[in-house]
């Protein structure tokens, strides 16, 4: 299991070191970009709040708990670095779909010449469907998001809230950044998901490390693009042949 563990990871941190990649520049300058603008936004604003946030968190505790400020405040910090960071991910797939579907088809041309994708739309119109189908993928995640949401609010399972969040957006990033491979090839939704749970360990350590590159200075602007081209290469060399989607 470790070993399928570190599989599915090492696929997220490949996507890292084709980022250079000069056929592929021209499809990862897109979503770069948008990466860059949305995460820079998401610091500023997590940076500028969290003192406020966490003000008005303490004033419910009574007095005769005051000294349990000091244990709240890295627990209360990491979830909301994972919420704010997870929910702008999901924010900046929305935006940047139609771009991230062109470079993981344009990555799964490279690594297989020969796949044959069924025709694409004209841009035009691959972005409203696009973007259509990242809401359509939110009306599945959201209802679940909810109840680990209210995990914060309860008393000592809170102390847990942040691993089991975690947890829950490592497989929910996989879904995310495997739709587009798999979307590609007609795949619906539901079809994506029944795939991955074959294979669940390996796809949770692929989501797990694309979260951990989300909470990491720097590497977060590049998470997105590197985490569609990891996505791609997995879905090309673990999922791809056994679909014979050639």
């Amino acid at each position: 299991m470790p070993a399928t563990l570190l599989k599915g990871a090492s696929y997220a941190f490949a996507g890292l070191r084709h980022l250079g990649d000069r056929n592929l520049r021209l499809f990862v300058l897109g979503p770069l970009l948008l990466n860059l603008g949305l995460f820079s936004v998401a610091i500023w604003w997590v940076a500028n709040a969290f003192d406020g946030w966490m003000s008005w968190l303490v004033t419910w505790l009574p007095d005769w708990l005051d000294w349990l400020e000091w244990l709240i405040w890295p627990i209360f910090a990491l979830a909301v670095i994972l919420v704010m960071f997870y929910s702008f991910t999901m924010i900046a797939n929305i935006i940047g779909a139609p771009l991230n579907g062109l470079l993981a088809e344009k990555v799964e041309q490279l690594r297989r010449p020969q796949s044959k994708l069924p025709q694409g739309r004209p841009f035009w119109r691959e972005v409203p469907y696009a973007v259509a189908h990242e809401f359509r993928k939110w009306a599945y995640i959201v209802p679940r998001a909810l109840p680990v949401l209210v995990l914060f609010l309860l008393p000592g399972l809170n102390a847990l809230a942040p691993f089991i969040w975690f947890g829950f957006g490592a497989w929910m990033l996989t879904l995310e950044y495997a739709d587009y491979p798999m979307g590609n090839h007609g795949l619906t939704f539901k079809k994506q998901r029944d795939l991955l749970r074959e294979q669940r360990v390996m796809a949770l350590g692929f989501g797990a490390a694309v979260m951990l590159m989300t909470l990491v200075p720097l590497l977060n602007f590049l998470s997105m693009p590197s985490a569609v081209i990891g996505a791609t290469l997995m879905w090309a060399e673990q999922f791809a042949p056994a679909e014979n989607t050639t």
